[in-house]
């Protein structure tokens, strides 16, 4: 396998381009009109246009997709993750054009896709479950009985579902109803499908995830977990790698119940099982069949290339550790940049990147998808990208971390950066007491102390006055159409013609 399409924009596009160059593979994006001079665009070898639908569904046309792989010769796809990435018609689709899925099977995606039919083989597995149900309710009617027996409060979960989507609690028996139909309208658009099955809701819980990476040969590793416990509305904000919470007991029980669920399904490349653990016990949650937004801070800890492995594991190579192998070494944290105002409720932010200034230095890195002139809009996901710091133990984590926060400048939209800072001065952040419940136990880490970081915002104003003046005194480049119709600078054709590099 020497091209591959990555079908799929920002951060996650950049990352697989560049684990696709150091194999020496070539690299072929895809863009919308509104990414067109977007950062993937221009790092790929060869970019090409999806076509004139708007913005926010051009990444879902499997037709165009798959004529851009037939007119550029890719050999592979890769999903990265959200689009594609989950629906196992696409994974289909692609082999039946003759091309490698960089991924699980298509029927191993349809299996732990469905919640419900996901939960049943788990069960079969040996693999602990949430209380709950494992076919989808009928009615609202049947979601009450089930309650009722199973003891309030309940969780009502789409069963297509993923992301926080098509998921409602009831605390008693007048939130049933309502509860389900709303649960069900979600799940409805979002996934297509408004199937919703029941879970007892754990009052406390962490959330806790696995990473294991499977090869076509039949072997299975995992990669030691993951704590995501700080979440909003169920979508992850901070994470890091090794959780504090787990003796040395339940992180191996956790982790054979994880290569059990993969084995069980025969899963090929790197995927997560999510599990909720409280009080000592765990309960399995879902399997997500594609890379994580966090699977930086396994690397950290481990040492692996997890989109390499994707790739490596895709063109039929076998895993070449066993589990004694593997070894966790220090501790990594994860912050993810959204063009989200956490001091205005999360509101999502639109504008140019005036101005970026990334942080470095030991034990630092920065996956984005963004750069200076980036326009900044609704179509997609908030993410820009990552902050992730390793370090020997967790508080050398947390201190290097906050060390690149503070050396971290974006300029033109409002981001969650300085949200980040107070969490991780926080003293249950720092004494490791987190729960999903963090942030509603903790509600004055989204409002921003007075003149909080006024003089990192002065330093950044200062510096798009002195960006502005450079670029006055600069000629404009002139802009022609690259590989596909991307765009390229003429210093660009100049330094390597025939290449996207700059």
């Amino acid at each position: 396998m020497k091209s591959v399409l990555i079908a799929n924009r920002g951060e996650i596009a950049v990352r697989i381009i560049r684990a696709c160059r150091e194999l020496g593979i070539r690299s072929i994006a895809v863009y919308s009109d509104a990414d067109a001079e977007a950062l993937h665009t221009r790092l790929a070898d060869e970019a090409y246009r999806l076509g004139p639908a708007p913005s926010s569904e051009s990444y879902l046309r499997t037709d165009r997709i798959l004529d851009v792989a037939r007119e550029s010769g890719a050999e592979g796809i890769h999903p990265g993750y959200g689009f594609m990435a989950e629906r196992a018609e696409f994974a289909k689709a692609v082999v039946d054009a003759g091309l490698v899925f960089i991924g699980p099977s298509p029927a191993t995606i349809d299996m732990m896709g469905d919640k419900t039919r996901a939960r049943t083989r788990m069960e079969a597995a040996g693999v602990p479950i949430v209380p709950g149900t494992t076919t989808p309710l009928a009615d609202a009617a049947e979601a009450e009985a089930v309650a009722e027996s199973m003891g309030y409060p309940v969780l009502l979960k789409a069963a297509a579902g993923g992301g926080g989507k098509g998921m409602r609690v009831a605390e008693d028996a007048s939130r049933i109803r309502p509860s389900f139909e709303a649960a069900a309208r979600e799940a409805k658009s979002a996934f297509g499908d408004g199937s919703i099955y029941i879970e007892k809701y754990l009052s406390r819980p962490r959330h806790i995830e696995i990473q294991v990476l499977g090869d076509l040969h039949g072997g299975v590793v995992h990669l030691g977990e993951r704590e995501c416990s700080i979440q909003r509305r169920h979508q992850k904000l901070v994470e890091e790698a090794p959780s504090v919470v787990l003796d040395p007991e339940t992180r191996a029980a956790m982790g054979e119940a994880a290569v059990r669920a993969a084995q069980a399904v025969e899963y090929a490349g790197a995927g997560t099982i999510e599990f909720l653990w409280q009080d000592g016990d765990f309960f399995f949650l879902e399997m997500n069949t594609r890379i994580q937004v966090e699977h930086p801070v396994t690397e950290l800890v481990t040492g692996i290339d997890l989109v390499e492995w994707q790739l490596r594991v895709a063109r039929g190579e076998a895993l070449p550790w066993t589990q004694e192998g593997i070894r966790i070494e220090g501790h990594a944290i994860e912050c993810r940049i959204t063009s989200e105002d956490p001091d205005d409720g999360f509101l999502p932010s639109t504008g140019t990147i005036r101005y970026l200034e990334l942080p470095q230095g030991p034990g630092v890195r920065w996956d984005g998808g963004v750069a200076a002139g980036t326009e900044v809009g609704l179509h997609y996901d908030p993410l820009l990208g990552k902050v992730i710091a390793w370090g020997a133990d967790r508080a050398t984590a947390i201190e290097r971390m906050d060390r690149a926060l503070r050396e971290f400048v974006l300029v033109g939209v409002e981001h969650c950066g300085p949200f980040h800072r107070r969490v991780l001065a926080e003293e249950d952040f720092r004494a490791g007491n987190l729960s999903i419940r963090y942030l509603e136990e903790h509600p004055e880490l989204t409002r921003a102390p007075e003149n909080g970081d006024a003089l990192q915002r002065l330093a950044a104003a200062a510096a798009v006055l002195l960006e502005d003046e450079r670029r006055r005194t600069l000629a404009p480049p002139r802009i022609r159409p690259g590989a596909g119709g991307a765009p390229r600078s003429a210093w660009q054709e100049a330094f390597a013609p025939g290449a996207s590099e700059y």
